[in-house]
Order: C-alpha cells, then structure tokens, then sequence
C-alpha cells in the first residue's frame, strides 16, 4: 500500500507491504525513516490523523479498517511536552546547549503541534466560504447555502428529517430533479414527509433516460433505512438500500434554524450517500436502457485507464484486469508493465 505522510509541511511516499498492513507497522516505518530524515529524533512521540484533528487510535487494526487507501495523506501530529514556567529568581544552566536542544528550545511551547494548524471557529467565521458549496466540500461548522435554504424551509421535525433534506439536497448535486415538481432548489418536494414518519421522494435524471427512481425513508429504532427502486417502464429493474445512524451526521442543535450547525460529517455522508445508493441507480439505470456507462473507470479514454493503471501495484492490476475484458485488454499493454517492472523490481536480481 502506498500512502503520503506529511510532517511538518513535508510530505513524503510510503510503500507499506503486505496485503494487509497495519496502524503499527506505519508507525513504525514512520518512526525508523521518516522522523530522521526531517531532524527529529527516534523518541519523539507522536499520533496519526487522517484530516488533522481526530487521532487514530492504534490497537492492532490494519489501516483499511479505518478506510485508508492507497494514495491517502497521513498527518503525523507531534507532541510536545509543557512549557515550564521560570520565575525571577531562576538562572540559566552553565551546561552548554547542545544544537538538539537549542533547535527544541526554538520550538513553541503549547499544546499538541499540528502539521498543519487547524483553523479556529472565529477564523472559520472570519474567513471567505466559497460558493457554490458542495456537500462533500463542507468542513465541520459549514454548509453548502443550497441546504442552509433547503433546511430552512424545510421545517425539520427529527433528527431523521434533517437527514432526508440532506439526501435531498445530494440528489440535486447528482443531476436529479424532482418528479412532476417545478420547484426551486430552497424547496423540498411537496408530501416528502408523512404523518407517519415515512419519507417518500421521486426523481427523474436526464442520464437515465424515462426510468424513474423512488426513494422512501423509514425509521427503524436508531436508524434510518433507506430503499431506492429504479423503475423502467412500469418494472422495478434495480434497488438498492442503505442505512443511516442520524445521529452520526445530525447534531443535538438540529431544532435550530442554522444547517451548519444541526449537521456533522457532511463530507461522509456525501460519500456515502452518493457511492452506495446514488451512483449505481445512475449506472443501473444506463444498463436497463442500453445506454453506454456515464462514468467510472469504464468511462474512461484509453490514455486515462491506461495513466490510472500506472499508479497501480502490480497485484491490483492483476486483479482489474480479470474484472472484464475492456480492462483486460487495457492491462495487457507491454508499455504499462515495462513501467511496473522498472518502478517495483528495478533493484531486484532476476
């Protein structure tokens, strides 16, 4: 697995091996070759962060079971101990300073050092938000204005309220429109929400052809299950159903009026939302009207599968190419393993 770690503002490439590698043993590589190459000593402690802020805890997982990739950034955070106060009547060490201590002293003393420092909440308010905004673009405290407007209206009534606009909303970023509604973007579908609790929403999409989709949304104790069915004329052709803990993306101020504040891991349920229900209803949908594939790596030229497939390790070219006979074909291009062979085996005697 090939990562990027980035300490201090430096990032350098990672090449993990195994199928499987674990939190431990990227820390490791980090501590044994990363940490000197950037002057820091072996014992200098630190944690791991996929976005800056929330520490991975290690306890033996391997890094895909906190949905690490290949291609990911790392963020090694280091600490660094107290400041010790001095009073008037302290004086200096006559012990000379050695250049690793004067370097420690330079140091600013505080918390945690971050690689990168994090923004306030006043830095936040006071810096510009660009628009338009997208779900997937929104950081901790932000939301896109098209939910802003789109919550307000709304009048959410539950935490599983607040999540269906938000799916709402990521509907529209994908190119759906609402069924049979002219409406403007700040306004939910009329009948979305039931007396009983029932979330039912119907869309159109110009890729799809004349299917139809129809999500409904029901609660089932803490979560949330969503089904999807692509209709194509008149038969359900495809459905798809996904499940929602509210209470992972909707915060304990959703009563309000402010979006921003009533949703958490917009970034997540973008990602979600759209990878697990949104895109294979698009992609169903194009099948079921033999209509060719809209996007993904089938989608692609030649020249792109063929750049993509450099980036790849031997084993998961290997493994994409028995997924059908278009990247089959794309994988069996001479140049492509010259470049794997000389990238990865280059040092190895054959």
């Amino acid at each position: 697995m090939k990562l990027r770690v980035r300490i201090n503002k430096q990032t350098s490439r990672v090449d993990l091996p195994g199928e499987e590698p674990t939190l431990t043993e990227l820390s490791d590589v980090i501590k044994q070759t990363l940490l000197p190459s950037t002057g820091l000593g072996l014992n200098t402690e630190f944690s791991l962060s996929l976005n800056g802020s929330e520490l991975l805890s290690d306890s033996g997982q391997t890094l895909s079971s906190f949905g690490i990739v290949s291609g990911d950034l790392i963020c090694v955070l280091l600490r660094q101990p107290p400041a010790v106060a001095m009073t008037s009547g302290e004086t200096s060490s006559t012990a000379p300073i050695t250049d690793d201590q004067q370097t420690a002293t330079q140091r600013p003393l505080g918390p945690p050092l971050l690689t990168e420092p994090l923004q306030t909440s006043d830095e936040l308010d006071s810096g510009p938000v660009w628009e338009p905004m997208l779900c997937s673009e929104a950081e901790e405290g932000q939301s896109p204005l098209s939910l802003e407007l789109l919550y307000h209206s709304a009048r959410v009534r539950s935490p599983n309220d607040a999540v269906i606009v938000a799916a709402h909303l990521l509907m529209l970023e994908t190119g759906f429109t609402p069924q049979g509604n002219e409406l403007t973007p700040k306004e939910m579908p009329a009948g979305w929400r039931s007396v009983a609790g029932v979330h039912k929403l119907e869309y159109v999409h110009p890729l799809c052809g004349t299917s139809q989709v129809s999500v409904v949304a029901v609660s089932m104790g803490p979560l949330l299950i969503i089904n999807a069915a692509l209709t194509v004329a008149g038969t359900i052709y495809s459905a798809h159903k996904l499940q929602l803990k509210a209470s992972s993306y909707v915060t304990d101020e959703w009563p309000g009026k402010s979006a921003a504040a009533a949703f958490k891991n917009l970034k997540k349920l973008s990602r979600v939302y759209k990878d697990q229900l949104v895109y294979p209803l698009i992609a169903a949908a194009r099948e079921a009207t033999a209509l060719p594939v809209a996007f993904g790596l089938l989608a692609l030229p030649p020249e792109l599968l063929l750049r993509v497939l450099r980036l790849l390790d031997v084993h998961s070219v290997v493994r994409l190419s028995a997924v059908s006979r278009h990247f089959n074909a794309s994988a069996a291009d001479s140049t492509l393993w010259r470049h794997l062979y000389r990238r990865d085996f280059s040092g190895h005697v054959l």
